[in-house]
């Protein structure tokens, strides 16, 4: 036993001596949860990805049309998988097949949930392992007549889901719901495959609160497109969470196309999730084979999946299908992504920080607040508000959050006295330097439409469309939250954000004084409720 053990043990063990035997269970639970996704996230191995990829794109299975030998063989290689790994069969009359059309077969495999109260709920995770053998005039764009190995469509989401098999056996304990993992046949023929598994299932359809499929994923290079995210509630942001600790771009693409077995459930009115790394020249061609397999990429597009997997699987409540998505169109996402016009500036006078450190005013717009008291290009800077300036940073941040009206001092000239000068600044006083707007589709985060320059969000580095999920720590429901959160965040304010998916922390340091700036009420943006309402802070 090591030492951290033998501490995990001791606390454990006060925690029930004392009569803490809750709390004690829930740290024993949660430390448990963690070994065993460590264990999991441990057996996703690059190597175990080229060694699938290299059997089932390999001459031998002819392209594994559906139907032929080398179909036929390539469905064997992953029943055996199945059956190495001790899944449950799914299938037809207590088997790993379902067969159909003739000599079609879909594979489909096991693992029931922890929780007696959720394992009756089902997260469904396929890819197709079919391809198009030869090729035909209808399916290829040739050269016809030799054999189409289809290393990324679509050996490379075979050998993923294989992987996430391992990933999940190798876990130790069951997530709180059931996985089902399905390898669809027929797809290159219309979706036969899961079709077929929909009009005649295996299990009841209704217990599937979320269908995750994998098509063409060995091609990683500068982002991995993830759909369906608006078929449900709040997924956007648990695939992001889930990538924080992976770092892949993501493109989260609004489209949704027939074109993979994804289509078949989301026709049906159910949660879909699907990941792809794109189209390219091998596309159905002779030529897509194992050495074009970026397998580093396949690796980490395993880990994602696996985590989210395991996120939505052991959630108090998987949301149901948002039927919007189905009207949602390119030009909403334009509307709900459009930024904001930038806020004219409160005083309306250029600075710049001078070789000895002070601050001078270099220029006056003609009209500003600048103006109207009578700065003048020139004037260094002392104090403003009663407070001494320190560096150019904390005087922007200061002149967005006054209360008018602004004492400014300033050295005109050769004088050593300062010069006064009370200022009424333009517009509204703003802490924080955020604009955002709601989206239906993710009511635990905002979108942000306006980070103001010079203000302590733009200083923390946040941009137009930063999505926001965290305030200190605490996540919220909806725009009022999030308001209420930030009113009551103190000095310093720490939020999680997801840009293109990749989740970060951005740090603000407000200013002491004034203890509260006013936070204002932007007009609605769109009158759909789609967008929600614009708030300023």
């Amino acid at each position: 036993m090591t030492r951290s053990m033998r501490a995990i043990v001791f606390i454990l063990t006060s925690l029930a001596a004392v009569g803490s035997t809750s709390a004690a269970s829930v740290l024993a639970a949660e430390m448990f949860d963690a070994a065993a996704l460590s264990r999991g996230l441990s057996s996703i191995q690059r190597e175990d990805l080229r060694r699938h990829v290299l059997v089932l794109a390999d001459d031998t299975y002819e392209g594994r049309e559906a139907g032929s030998r080398g179909g036929r063989a390539a469905g064997g290689y992953l029943h055996n998988k199945f059956q190495e790994f001790k899944l449950a069969p799914a299938g037809a009359r207590g088997s790993y097949y379902q067969t159909f059309n003739n000599g079609f077969r879909n594979v489909l495999g096991m693992i029931e949930g922890s929780d007696p109260a959720f394992k009756n709920e089902v997260i469904l995770v396929g890819a197709h392992y079919d391809h198009v053998g030869y090729g035909t005039l209808q399916n290829s764009f040739g050269p016809t007549g030799r054999i189409h190995n289809g290393a990324d469509d679509n050996a490379s989401g075979t050998a993923t889901l294989v992987e996430l098999v391992e990933a999940f056996v190798a876990m130790g304990a069951p997530p709180r719901r059931t996985i089902l993992f399905a390898l669809w046949d027929g797809e290159e023929k219309g979706l036969l495959g899961s079709k077929h598994w929909l009009s005649a299932p295996t299990i009841p359809v209704s217990r599937i609160k979320l269908a995750a499929n994998l098509d063409m994923v060995g091609r990683l290079r500068n982002r991995l497109e993830v759909l369906g995210t608006r078929t449900t509630y709040d997924l956007r942001r648990k695939v992001s969470l889930a990538n924080r600790d992976v770092g892949l771009k993501l493109d989260f693409t609004w489209e949704l196309k027939e074109d993979s077995d994804h289509w078949s459930f989301y026709e049906r009115g159910m949660p879909i999730l699907m990941f792809h790394t794109g189209l390219h020249d091998q596309y159905h061609r002779p030529s897509d084979d194992v050495e074009h397999i970026e397998f580093d990429g396949m690796r980490q597009i395993t880990e994602l999946l696996f985590r989210t997997v395991v996120e939505v699987a052991n959630e108090e409540q998987v949301p149901g299908f948002r039927s919007y998505a189905r009207r949602e169109s390119s030009f909403d996402r334009r509307r709900i992504e459009q930024p904001l016009s930038t806020l004219p500036p409160r005083l309306g006078a250029r600075m710049q920080v001078e070789p000895a450190g002070s601050i001078t005013i270099s220029g006056v717009e003609p009209g500003s607040a600048a103006a109207r008291t009578g700065l003048l290009a020139g004037d260094r800077l002392i104090r403003l508000g009663g407070a001494e300036v320190t560096d150019l940073p904390s005087v922007r941040k200061r002149i967005w959050a006054a209360i008018n009206p602004l004492e400014i001092e300033v050295l005109r000239g050769d004088a050593t006295e300062p010069t006064r000068l009370s200022v009424t600044l333009d517009g509204a006083p703003v802490r924080v330097g955020l604009t955002w707007r709601g989206d239906d589709a993710t009511p635990g985060g905002v979108i942000l439409s306006r980070v103001i320059a010079g203000t302590a969000a733009s200083e923390a580095g946040l941009k137009v469309n930063d999505r926001i999920y965290a305030v200190n720590g605490q996540s919220f429901h909806g725009q009022e939250e999030f308001l209420q959160l930030l009113k009551t965040a103190g000095d310093e304010v720490e939020l999680v954000f997801e840009r293109q998916g990749m989740v970060g922390t951005a740090r603000l340091m407000l200013l002491r004084e004034p203890p509260e700036a006013p936070l204002t009420m932007l007009p609605r943006a769109h009158s759909r409720a789609l967008a929600g309402e614009n708030k300023g802070n």
